[in-house]
């Protein structure tokens, strides 16, 4: 790696630089994108398989269109603060209870 000494340098020379780096990083993205598209050609090859057989496969399911769960508690110190029910209590809860509270007593 050569090292470049920015501060011996002036604006035009530095988006130059600015210009290079970003032509290297794009051809760099495109090699790697190369690599992993032959690498996977290779594997549906091996197995005699089509790309559009597989894509279904490989998309995200489920989860991200799922609504949020609704509060069913609220923190009494700070109505800002909701908790599900589901999952591991969030400190406020655990500290509520060991208060002497109940869940019932923060229920929304």
């Amino acid at each position: 790696m050569t090292d470049v000494n920015i501060e011996n340098l002036n604006s035009a020379q530095l988006a130059q630089l600015e210009a290079d780096i970003e032509k290297r990083k794009k051809k760099l993205e495109k090699e790697r994108v190369s690599i992993a598209a032959k690498e996977i050609k290779a594997v549906l090859d091996a197995h005699t398989v089509e790309i559009d057989e597989v894509l279904p496969y490989l998309e995200k399911r489920g989860g991200g269109n799922m609504p949020k769960s609704p509060a069913k508690y609220r923190n009494p110190a700070d109505s800002s603060q909701t908790w599900t029910g589901r999952g591991r209590k969030p400190n406020w809860v655990i500290a509520a209870l060991d208060a002497g509270k109940t869940l019932d007593d923060m229920a929304i």
